[in-house]
């Protein structure tokens, strides 16, 4: 008997653990909206942390050499965006993250005001 005959689960079966236990039954995240943009920084901690799931341990080791992205996150992590929200929301709530949000397009400078200075920076 090979390990392949072993295997109880398959790759089309989807994960061994499933998504309503990784959020401990919570579909929405507990303190505030994430926007797909808000970056996420991940503070100095310990290391090992009992009471971190494997996933959120995943998730500061991600965004502890840099700063991510919500939707990266979601992306790297292989999670879906609702399951990586409510994660991102009990790591805030902890204190191992701060989230960034991003500048609305509102306060952006006009295009006009870049291409003068991109001008003016050539022009040098």
């Amino acid at each position: 008997m090979n390990d392949s005959d072993r295997r109880w689960y398959d790759e089309e079966a989807g994960p061994l653990v499933r998504l309503y236990a990784v959020t401990a039954g919570r579909a929405r995240s507990g303190s505030e909206h994430l926007d797909l943009m808000t970056v996420i920084h991940a503070l100095p901690y310990k290391g090992y942390d009992p009471m971190l799931s494997p996933e959120q341990a995943a998730i500061l080791r991600l965004c502890s050499p840099r700063p991510h992205p919500v939707a990266d996150i979601a992306s790297d992590s292989g999670l879906p965006l609702a399951v990586v929200r409510v994660l991102l929301s009990d790591l805030l709530e902890a204190g191992l993250i701060r989230a960034t949000e991003p500048v609305p397009p509102a306060q952006l400078p006009e295009a006009r005001i870049l291409r003068r200075v991109i001008d003016g920076l050539r022009a040098l």
